[in-house]
């Protein structure tokens, strides 16, 4: 998860929401990303859908069975679906996300009975600084508008 936080704090510092995330395989960092919505102006570059991005390229191959998903903060519905698309059997998330967390907050999509590919979900862990990452950022956007 630390590694998630680092780049957590590249989008940070790129005046992204700061949310960061990795891929691990076999215990190694095979992906990585932060949110880039900004200076893509594409709304899908999430953190974790970048990283994903990066995991298939590095492993060449188009699922990621045996890898965990890092995020500093719990996965939207999109993100949710993308790592059940590429067989990601688990997800590890720092911060919940109230408005729109797909893992428990908001929806539950990891525990829908009648889905075909399960996905074991741990929430909670290194929060508190994902947390205040996010609220770093949104106290200094507010604070200089």
């Amino acid at each position: 998860m630390g590694k998630a936080i680092e780049e957590a704090r590249r989008a940070f510092d790129a005046g992204e929401v700061p949310v960061g995330a990795v891929v691990v395989h076999r215990d190694r960092i095979v992906g990585r990303g932060h949110n880039r919505t900004e200076e893509t102006g594409r709304p899908f570059e999430h953190a974790e859908v970048l990283a994903m991005w990066e995991a298939v390229g590095n492993l060449q191959r188009k699922t990621l069975e045996n890898c965990i998903l890092y995020s500093t903060v719990e996965p939207c519905v999109m993100c949710v679906g993308a790592a059940m698309l590429a067989r990601i059997p688990r997800i590890v998330f720092g911060a919940r996300e109230p408005k729109t967390g797909a893992c428990e907050s908001v929806f539950s999509i990891p525990n829908e009975p009648g889905l075909d590919h399960p996905i074991v979900v741990t929430g909670g862990v290194e929060a508190e600084q994902a947390l205040a990452l996010m609220q770093a950022f949104f106290r200094d956007r507010r604070e200089s508008s």
